[in-house]
């Protein structure tokens, strides 16, 4: 078996191993990875591996579908097993149609980073988050997954008009908030 093709078995292991399971919380035994796409290639340089192609991926009930996905890694010497140093997921980055569901929540946005060490979730351009059946979105969310809490942020400023009645309209956070 050549380097390449090892390398890449390699690849798909770590992901599966420790990729997505940052995202979810802290159980001792977590849930495997579910990862799907049209096609998969790594690059040792970069310490990344690239899925293109309707990404779906899957662990436990959080779901995150994109046109591309990007995940960046490096080596944890700090986590000792028997099979030696770990890699750790650095980051994820998902572009194109990027869907993110639970079973209670569900965002959707251009482009989605998620920081491992800090666990933070940027939703970026045409972001949009639901839960039940209320609705926020902006130009970015950002969900601060240890706090429990979400920041939204409106969009760029458009030129309105033409000759002297241009005006500038800053973009706006919308919500909704449905009432019984």
């Amino acid at each position: 078996m050549g380097i390449h093709k090892k390398l890449c078995i390699f690849c798909i292991l770590l992901f599966f191993c420790c990729g997505l399971s940052q995202l979810v919380c802290a159980e001792d035994k977590e849930p495997p990875v579910y990862v799907e796409a049209d096609q998969m290639s790594s690059t040792e340089a970069s310490n990344s591996v690239l899925f293109s192609g309707n990404v779906d991926a899957q662990q436990g009930d959080l779901r995150i579908l994109s046109d591309e996905m990007t995940v960046f890694y490096h080596e944890d010497a700090t986590q000792d097993d028997s099979a030696g140093t770990r890699q750790k997921i650095e980051r994820l980055v998902c572009v194109g149609n990027v869907e993110l569901s639970t079973e209670e929540w569900l965002g959707t946005s251009d482009k989605m980073i998620y920081y491992s060490e800090n666990r933070k979730i940027y939703l970026i351009g045409n972001a949009k988050a639901w839960q039940d059946e209320n609705m926020v979105s902006g130009d970015q969310i950002v969900y601060y997954i240890d706090e429990g809490r979400s920041e939204v942020v409106g969009g760029a400023t458009t030129v309105v008009g033409e000759g002297a009645d241009k005006e500038e309209q800053k973009g706006r956070v919308k919500m909704t908030i449905m009432q019984n």
